[in-house]
Parts: structure tokens; C-alpha cells; sequence
């Protein structure tokens, strides 16, 4: 295998792609490529179709794929919907959700959709910006400018939002215009034993046995949504080799980092992360042992923290790959040599970096990207007091994500309503005081403001027990009110939150001055090079904006990685034990008799997907819909720094098996009919 990632890099992650590699943006997407290495042929018509097709849900990806607004997702995308409309009397994530009508769906609590309507070039309005500054002046300016642009194109307009995209990391910027709806309903979701089949044991492998699919409906104005463009479903059974397409939101990639930039993710990020996930899985585990109605609570949790463990695992692997990374080396080596830049150029500036970078990391990690732990309670308070401060500056001169563009999307998730769960938000809030100052230590005078002469679990206590920012009610009033509300409010968590904004605000500070504004200045140097050297021929990092890639439907044979391109159902009753967490959900278990074998459940992919990318519909040449991506190998993690055709898999819940499910297990007959099976 080191041969095979040695010839795939070398072909050149930074240069022109080669084979299924990349994750495209629509305006770049490689048509006459594609159709070459895949004998497909479609056009920039099917590209359109494809877009206007596909759906950002949150942190995932979805497609539309009824006239009435129905979207497929994964059943892990809609389990916060589940958990928010859930209780211990009545929990969907046991019993799946199947409404009988359509007037019983349910509204999802803070949820929203969103469709890419128009792409546009501001890069020259971004580039000039930043002219002749340094600094912190140069990321605040950099951030008015975005935030003007956005405010130009969808000033007044509540059901769009507008979000200026940083591509080839500060190489090109774009303008991406959204159709939002925040009116978003659960239409089904299984049972979490027939989406979650395996466990975390089963997490980033295949073979899979998973029903890992949901459907959400778009409202607007308490109706669906009409949506005339949408993916046709094709409920045939897969054929292993066939070409397909998928359209998704991968979260992030760090493709284009330098080998120093690299370094400091391999010894100080990917660590750090790792160990303080580690241990708030041990916390929340030992928490849901406590109870069943912790057990309920920590469920969803615990799924995720699972997930972005395991996903950090592969990453720290592949950094630690000597083979992989001589490839690495290598390749960067080769773009120096043709670029021409042999006093070190970008390279040297990004290389100054990555001793500042290292320096500050964990205090930026735990004062500002972490504050609060995950508690949402301590979100709320956040959002409140640095809105009410930064509302009473001009629109320029706040912190980007309160700029006007924005605040229709803050206040979207501010007054929403979703439950709370005091014993959790302690759990949250305990760790990351605790964490604080074990890393930063005692004697930090910042640590001492966070704690004064209260311990995390004393201070914890009174800020959770006291607070009533649960209540939407309070938390509307509070935002109505602005500044003169919060600084009159005696919630303690509101207190709290104010007693430590001047230490967060300046390690934020800090961090756009010294890290941020020298490797934004420094990677679009880079890119500029990158263009310089290989042209348009080059795919963007990802940045959690709508890409397409594409593959085959197929196994793979290298070391550590041999398996076929599908699964069935018989695999899934042949797989299954009774005892967690090899247990079929009771539902669809008791269907074993009405369902056919062979029916094939789950596949393997070769398209380059990476986390966001969960929900992403796979689309054939047709444009039809025959699955959705779910998963993908743990191999496949190093995909955050290099893409292998021989070891990337994504993983695939097949329209096929989601048939099955709705028709045979759940009773969902009028979808199915809505999707137009016969």
C-alpha cells in the first residue's frame, strides 16, 4: 500500500487532480474529465439540476427527492431532531418516527435547510480589502469587506442567506446565495438499532449492515415546499462498476497545508484533541451508566464524540505514516522546484507561524474555539452578551458572525426552542473548567478568572442551577433588550459569561493578530503560486460548502482493506448476535420474513468524501438518487490530507434497502408512493 499512496500523491494533491480525486465546486467541476474516466456524459445542464437538487441540513448534507419538498439524509443527521422531540415515555430513536400523515410530521427545533442558488466571483473586492495590512487589521478587514458583500446581495431578505467562501485557502473567494428554510420537519427516521447496527465497533468500516437513512420535508409558511427540481428515485438494485456522482457539504480538508503547517496538526492539534475527546467520552459514559434517563439524555452524545474520536484516530495515523508522509514531503518538494521560489517564499512565512501557532493553541482552543465545553446553556449566554456588545458598533467593525448579513441566522438558533438537561450541561461545564485549568494550569491569571476561589464542580452547580436561559422566552427578551438588558440581568450564567469576555476576547485577538492574519497573507501567496504553476486544474480544500466528486460503485484489495462492493440483508441477519451492539432493531427484525435476502443494503463507493459529507446523495448519470453516503472506511480518514483510488471508500445506505425499510418494515406506504415506486 505505501507504493500505491506514493504514486497517488506524487501525481499531485497540491498540482492538477488525477483520476476520481478531488472535491469540486459546481463552477469548476471537471465535466470533459469526469466523462473520460467514468465513459459518462453529462453536461452542464445535469450539473444545475444536481445543485438545485442538492441540500445543506445543518452540519450534513441531503437531497431533495419528491415535487413536495420530501429530503433524504442520514438517520445520524436528524438524531438531535429525534432527541429534541423525544422524551423518556415516548423516544423515537427506540421506536422510529413513521407519521402516519403528513400533518403529523414534526418541526424540527432550530432546524434549517439550505439550497445554492447562484455562485460569484468577489475575490478582487476581498484581495484589495486586505491591501498593504497586517495583522488584525487585516483579518478585520478582510471580515468587513465579506460582511458588506453579503449584506449587499441579501440585505432584507429573510429566506436567503448569503456567505462569502474562502477557497485555495485565501486563493479565490466566492459569493454562495442560499434558499434557506427554517421551517424543516421530520418526515421518518428508523429505529437507532436499524441505523446504528454495529456500534462504534462497526464505525468507519465495511462491511456495514445499517439503515442509516431519515427523510425531512421543507415547509415555508405551513406548507411543504413545491419542488419541481428534485433527484428522480431509482429503487433498483445496485450494479458493482456503475459510475455515480456525489453532491454533498464535506466539512474540511487540509490538502494544500506545508509540511510545517502539517507538523503542528500532527504534534499539538490532533493530541490536544484527541485526549481531551477521550476523556469527556469517559464522562459521559460514566454518566449515562448512572440512570436510564442519563442514558437517555447521553445517548446522542455519546454517538457523536464517538465518531470524531475515531475520525481523529485515522487522521493521527496518516500523519504518522512515514510512507505517507515522504509522499507528502515529496510532492511539496516538486510544486517548490516548479514554482520557482527558492528563498523559502510563502513557505518560510508559513513555516514563522508555526511557533506562535503552537505556543497558543491551547489556550485559544479552551478560552474561545471550546469555551463552555459543549454546554448549551453557556452558548446561549455567549451569543447574548457578545451580541448585545457588538450590535451597538457599525456592521463593519463587529466580530464577523454578528455581522447584519448574519443575525437573522443567530437569532434563528437563539429563540429556538429545544429541551435542556441540567445534569448534562454540569457534566459539560465541569470538563471544560477542569480541562482549563489542568492545561493552562493554576497559576494562569486567566484560569484564575475562570474559577476564582469556586472548584469546576462547585461553579458548575450554581451556574447551571441557577440560570434561566432554558426558557426561550427569557433568552428573547434578554436579545431584545441588548446590552442595557444584559448588563441588568442577574442570570449567573449571563453574569459569568461578562466577568470572562475580556480574557476570551483578547486570546481571540491574539490569535487573529499573530496566527490567522500571517497565514491567511501568507496561503493566498501560496495560491497564487499554485495557479502560477498548475492552473485551473486544481481542486479547493474543503471548507463545509457544496462540492461534487465522483468514483465507481466497488471493493477494494489492498492490506487491512478487502472486502466486495456490497452488503445484504442476509449479511445483516447473519452478522447480528441479539447482544449490543450486534442487535437488530425489534421493528425490523419482526419484517426478516417479508424482506428478500439478497436485497442489497449497504455499498462501497471510490469518491473522495470526508466528514459533512454524511447525508450527501449518490447519483447516477441519469441523476437519479441510489443511495446516500453515510460513513466511509477508517482508511479513509487520511483523506483529510491526501486522496488514494486503491484505499478511499465511501460508505453507502442504498435507495434499494431504504425502500425495503419503508415499505415492508415501517408502513410508510405513502412515501414510497410519493417517491414514485410501483
Amino acid at each position: 500500500m505505501p507504493s500505491l499512496i506514493a504514486l497517488c500523491l506524487a501525481a499531485g494533491v497540491s498540482g492538477a487532480a488525477s483520476a476520481e480525486e478531488g472535491m469540486w465546486t459546481f463552477d469548476n467541476f471537471p465535466i470533459t474529465r469526469a466523462n473520460q474516466t467514468l465513459g459518462t456524459n453529462i453536461d452542464q445542464a445535469w450539473l444545475d439540476k444536481v445543485r438545485l437538487s442538492s441540500v445543506k441540513f445543518g452540519g450534513c448534507s441531503a437531497g431533495i427527492v419528491s415535487a413536495e419538498g420530501l429530503v433524504m439524509t442520514n438517520n445520524h443527521c436528524v438524531a438531535s431532531c429525534v432527541a429534541n422531540l423525544s422524551t423518556q415515555a415516548v423516544n423515537y430513536a427506540e421506536t422510529g418516527f413513521a407519521p402516519r400523515t403528513r400533518e403529523d410530521e414534526l418541526k424540527c427545533p432550530g432546524g434549517s435547510a439550505e439550497v445554492l442558488t447562484d455562485i460569484s466571483d468577489v475575490t478582487s473586492r476581498m484581495h484589495a480589502a486586505g491591501e498593504g495590512l497586517d495583522g488584525q487589521a487585516f483579518t478585520r478587514a478582510r471580515d468587513a469587506e465579506a460582511g458588506r458583500i453579503e449584506q449587499e446581495a441579501c440585505a432584507g431578505d429573510a429566506t436567503v442567506r448569503c456567505q462569502v467562501v474562502s477557497l485555495y485557502r485565501g486563493g479565490q473567494f466566492k459569493l454562495y446565495k442560499y434558499r434557506r428554510y427554517t421551517d424543516v420537519r421530520l418526515a421518518w427516521a428508523p429505529e437507532d438499532r436499524a441505523a446504528t447496527f454495529g456500534g462504534d465497533l462497526d464505525n468507519f468500516s465495511f462491511p456495514r449492515f445499517a439503515i442509516d437513512a431519515a427523510f425531512i420535508r421543507l415547509y415555508e409558511n405551513g406548507q411543504p415546499v413545491a419542488t419541481p427540481t428534485h433527484f428522480k428515485w431509482n429503487a433498483d438494485q445496485p450494479v458493482e462498476g456503475t459510475p455515480v456522482f456525489v453532491s454533498g457539504s464535506p466539512g474540511s480538508t487540509q490538502r494544500l497545508l506545508t509540511q510545517d503547517q502539517l507538523m503542528t496538526v500532527r504534534d499539538v492539534v490532533l493530541p490536544m484533541d484527541q485526549l481531551l475527546a477521550s476523556e469527556l467520552r469517559g464522562r459521559l459514559i460514566r454518566f449515562a451508566a448512572e440512570s436510564e434517563e442519563h442514558a437517555f439524555i447521553a445517548m446522542d452524545p455519546i454517538v457523536g464524540l464517538e465518531n470524531t474520536y475515531k475520525r481523529g484516530r485515522g487522521r493521527m495515523a496518516a500523519l504518522i505514516d512515514v510512507d505517507f508522509m515522504r509522499a507528502k514531503a515529496e510532492q511539496e518538494a516538486d510544486f517548490r522546484r516548479r514554482a520557482e521560489a527558492p528563498d523559502g517564499g510563502p513557505w518560510a512565512a508559513l513555516a514563522a507561524v508555526q511557533p506562535i501557532q503552537r505556543e497558543l493553541y491551547p489556550a485559544y482552543a479552551l478560552l474561545e474555539g471550546r469555551a463552555g465545553g459543549g454546554s448549551q446553556l453557556f452558548r446561549w449566554a455567549q451569543t447574548l452578551v457578545r451580541g448585545a456588545q457588538e450590535r451597538g458598533k457599525p456592521s463593519a467593525e463587529r466580530l464577523p458572525e454578528f455581522s447584519d448579513s448574519r443575525l437573522a441566522s443567530v437569532q434563528s438558533g437563539l429563540f429556538a426552542e429545544r429541551p435542556t438537561y441540567p445534569a448534562l450541561e454540569q457534566v459539560y461545564l465541569e470538563w471544560w473548567l477542569s480541562k482549563t485549568r489542568e492545561w493552562l494550569t493554576v497559576d494562569d491569571p486567566r484560569v484564575r478568572n475562570l474559577l476564582g476561589r469556586e472548584s469546576p464542580e462547585a461553579l458548575s452547580a450554581r451556574l447551571v442551577e441557577g440560570s434561566t436561559l432554558a426558557d426561550p422566552a427569557v433568552r428573547r427578551a434578554l436579545w431584545e433588550g441588548g446590552l442595557a438588558a444584559i448588563e441588568a440581568s442577574d442570570d449567573p450564567m449571563i453574569r459569568y459569561v461578562l466577568s470572562i469576555q475580556d480574557d476570551a476576547r483578547a486570546v481571540r485577538s491574539d490569535w487573529e493578530a499573530r496566527v490567522e492574519a500571517p497565514t491567511a497573507r501568507a496561503s493566498e501567496q501560496l495560491a497564487a503560486l499554485r495557479f502560477q504553476t498548475y492552473g485551473d486544474a486544481v481542486y479547493p480544500d474543503a471548507t463545509g460548502t457544496l462540492r461534487l466528486t465522483y468514483g465507481r460503485i466497488e471493493g477494494t484489495d489492498v492490506p487491512g482493506q478487502r472486502f466486495g462492493a456490497f452488503t445484504t440483508f442476509d449479511g445483516l441477519w447473519d452478522r447480528a448476535t441479539g447482544a449490543p451492539p450486534f442487535d437488530v432493531g425489534p421493528k425490523l427484525l419482526a419484517a426478516k420474513d417479508r424482506i428478500d435476502g439478497d436485497t442489497v443494503l449497504n455499498m462501497a463507493v471510490s469518491s473522495d468524501t470526508i466528514g459533512g459529507s454524511s447525508g450527501s446523495p449518490v447519483v447516477n448519470e441519469a441523476g437519479e438518487i441510489v443511495g446516500a453516503n453515510f460513513d466511509s472506511t477508517v482508511l479513509t480518514q487520511r483523506n483529510a490530507y491526501g486522496y488514494d483510488v486503491k484505499v478511499n471508500r465511501s460508505v453507502i445506505v442504498t435507495t434499494t434497502a431504504v425502500t425495503t425499510a419503508l415499505r415492508d418494515v415501517y408502513g410508510m406506504g405513502r412515501l414510497v408512493e410519493e417517491l414514485g415506486v410501483r
